[in-house]
C-alpha cells in the first residue's frame, strides 16, 4: 500500500485521463495491481454528479483499443471493497468497455485526503459545473474545517475565487439548477446573489440571452435589488461573521446584535438532513 504524502505532482499522475507523457512517467514508482471492477465504489466525497455520456463512450473506445494506461487510485475500505480516490471516469468507461478488472494503485488515505483528491481531480478538469465545484469546497469546510485560504492554496486559486464560488450556494435551488443545466454561467448567477426576485431576473437573462455584464446592470436596475435600510445598518464586522457562518454551515444566518452586546443568532435549515448534520457538527466540536 502506498502512503500518500501530498497531492501536487502525484495527483497529476494519478488523474491520467489525458495522454500527456509527463503524467504517465510519474507513475513508474507506483506498484499497480489488478482489481475486479465490481469491487470498486465511487468516492463518497465526489463533487461531480454528472458524467457526460458521449465523453465516457469515447473514453471506453480508447480503453478497448489501448487499455487503461494510468491505474485508478483507490483506498481499501473492507476486505473486498475499494473506494476510488482518483479515476472514476476510467472506472465508468471500463464498465462500458465490458472490462472485468482494472489496474489500481492502493493508497493509504484517510477521509480528509480522499476528499482533497476528489476536489482536486475535478477542478483540474473541464466539465465540472460551478455548483459541483462549490459543493466540493463546502464539503472541505463543513467536514474537515478547511478555511477558504487553505482551499485557495491547495488548488492554486485566489481566496476571492473560492469565496465567489461558495456564494453561489446562497442562491435559490431553481437558479442553482439553471447553472447545473448550463442555462446560466457562474458569472450570470453571481450577479443574482442577494437580489430580490432573482428567479424572475434569471429567466429574463436566459430568454434575452444577456451577457454577464448586461446581467449585472439588470440586477442593479432592479428597484428591489438593494439591501433594506435595516440590512445597510448592520455593523460590517457582524455582517462578515454572518457571511462566514453561512459559508461554513450552508444555512441562511441572521445575527440580531444589540448595542448592549446581547442578541440572538438564527439559522435557517432547508430540511431535516441539513439540521441533523448541523447538530452533529456542533456536538463533535463541543
Amino acid at each position: 500500500m502506498v502512503k500518500s504524502k501530498g497531492l501536487g505532482k502525484g495527483l497529476s499522475a494519478l488523474l491520467g485521463d489525458n495522454n500527456d507523457d509527463e503524467n504517465i512517467v510519474d507513475l513508474k514508482n507506483f506498484k499497480s495491481d489488478k482489481t475486479p471492477i465490481h469491487q470498486l465504489v465511487p468516492n463518497k466525497f465526489q463533487p461531480r454528479k454528472n458524467f457526460e455520456k458521449k465523453q465516457l463512450e469515447e473514453l471506453a473506445v480508447s480503453i478497448k483499443n489501448r487499455g487503461i494506461i494510468q491505474p485508478i487510485a483507490v483506498r481499501k475500505i473492507s476486505d473486498n471493497k475499494f473506494e476510488i480516490i482518483a479515476g472514476e471516469r476510467r472506472w465508468r468507461a471500463a464498465q462500458l468497455a465490458n472490462m472485468h478488472e482494472v489496474p489500481t494503485v492502493i493508497l493509504d488515505a484517510n477521509d480528509e485526503l480522499a476528499a482533497e483528491f476528489a476536489v482536486l481531480e475535478n477542478v483540474q478538469r473541464e466539465g465540472l459545473n460551478a455548483l459541483e465545484e462549490a459543493e466540493g469546497y463546502q464539503t472541505l469546510i463543513n467536514t474537515f474545517g478547511y478555511t477558504q485560504d487553505k482551499i485557495a492554496e491547495m488548488i492554486g486559486k485566489s481566496r476571492a475565487y473560492i469565496a465567489n464560488m461558495l456564494r453561489l450556494k446562497k442562491l435559490p435551488n431553481e437558479i442553482q439548477n439553471m447553472v447545473t443545466n448550463g442555462l446560466l454561467t457562474a458569472g450570470h448567477a453571481r450577479s443574482l446573489i442577494d437580489v430580490d426576485k432573482n428567479i424572475e431576473l434569471a429567466k429574463v437573462i436566459i430568454n434575452k440571452n444577456l451577457s454577464v455584464r448586461q446581467s449585472e446592470l439588470l440586477s442593479k436596475k432592479n428597484p428591489k435589488s438593494y439591501q433594506s435600510d435595516k440590512e445597510k445598518s448592520i455593523d460590517p464586522n457582524v455582517k462578515d461573521l454572518q457571511n462566514s457562518l453561512e459559508l461554513k454551515t450552508g444555512m441562511k444566518v441572521n445575527i440580531n446584535y444589540k448595542k448592549n452586546n446581547t442578541g440572538k443568532i438564527t439559522f435557517e435549515y432547508k430540511d431535516l438532513d441539513q439540521l441533523n448534520k448541523f447538530i452533529a457538527n456542533v456536538k463533535s466540536k463541543y
